[in-house]
């Protein structure tokens, strides 16, 4: 429940964000894009952006913690769901990182809730999570107000309102959004007089889970390394097992959005072979392919129903900027 399939196992790379960066997060209907397509539309309900800090990736996603930066549900006037203008905008949902957080690691929940079953008991959950390490001069800790704060699980139970919601009556209620309300740290202005803490205050940037500066090609969350330089034709083959090897580990560890950069990184093992049988063991070859990323099936968006107000953060520290959109095929937990 709280990051989904395998969602309590941490992933090797954390994606990097600047404070009040616009993350945005893909849903698709199959998860290497084989057809085209999000969710759908039948699947109509709300939807919900989690956060939670996390003091290493490898604490437990599901437990306490969590709140809530941004929602959408049911626009009586337009008649929308938030899972409506989801497919509109090709599965692609944004939202913007609350410049009052601390710097540090996150894990970063988006939530659909399909309500076409909850009639009948059967509310549908589709959630996912990236972690996240925000690179900020904002430090200090991170109060979230008591009602604010949830576990997941926990949040909700079969007999919360939003899950037992029949949006198929003639004349719709309002609808009540399950969870907690939005809460939204306010970075606080910086003060006046002098030098501010804001403008001498150090960003703290990543330090763990980056991927590494010699990454050849990347899949998911498994990178190819440098094959061992060789002279022999015994180290020229052994070079070539190394190889791989590795290609081994990357279909093993490919996700469902699939293996294409591990076709690529065989490609470059059968080159590095073809070299031993032709008796050039001078090696290895450089690494000349390029690394496939998937299409991104439409323009960015902003973030739609964006009218969640920062609350006072205690000293947090403003020094704004404009936001960062971060694009990566960074994989949270699972």
């Amino acid at each position: 429940m709280a990051c989904g399939r395998d969602g309590g196992t941490p992933v090797q790379y954390t994606c990097p964000a600047d404070k009040g960066s616009l993350l945005t997060f893909e849903f698709r209907l199959w998860p290497d894009y084989e057809q085209p397509g999000s969710i759908d539309p039948g699947h109509r309900g709300p939807c919900a952006v989690y956060a939670k800090k996390m003091d290493s990736m490898e604490d437990q996603a599901a437990g306490p913690g969590w709140f809530k930066i941004w929602e959408d549900g049911y626009n009586p006037d337009t008649k929308k769901w938030c899972v409506d203008t989801l497919i509109e905008n090709n599965g692609l949902l944004s939202v913007q990182l609350p410049e009052g957080l601390p710097s540090g690691s996150y894990l970063i929940r988006p939530e659909i809730l399909a309500l076409h079953n909850a009639w009948r008991g059967d509310p549908q959950f589709y959630v996912g999570c990236a972690q996240v390490f925000l690179q900020s001069d904002v430090s200090g800790p991170l109060n979230v107000p008591a009602e604010k704060s949830v576990s997941i699980p926990g949040y909700v139970n079969a007999d919360s309102p939003g899950l037992t919601y029949n949006i198929y009556d003639s004349v719709l209620p309002p609808y009540p959004i399950p969870g907690p309300e939005v809460f939204i740290p306010a970075a606080s202005p910086a003060a006046g007089g002098g030098s501010s803490s804001a403008q001498s205050a150090k960003l703290v940037k990543q330090q763990k889970g980056a991927v590494p500066s010699d990454c050849l090609v990347k899949n998911a969350n498994w990178c190819g390394e440098p094959i061992a330089r060789y002279t022999t034709e015994d180290t020229c083959y052994a070079g070539a097992r190394q190889c791989y090897a590795q290609s081994k580990q990357c279909y093993a560890s490919a996700t469902p959005a699939g293996s294409a950069n591990c076709k690529t990184w065989d490609e470059y093992c059968q080159q590095v072979s073809n070299g031993c049988d032709a008796g050039n063991f001078n090696g290895p070859p450089p690494f000349q392919a390029s690394e496939k990323f998937a299409t991104v099936p439409g323009p960015i968006p902003q973030p739609w129903n964006n009218i969640f107000k920062p609350e006072p953060a205690g000293s947090a520290q403003k020094n704004a900027g404009a936001p960062h959109h971060v694009e990566t095929d960074c994989n949270g937990h699972g």
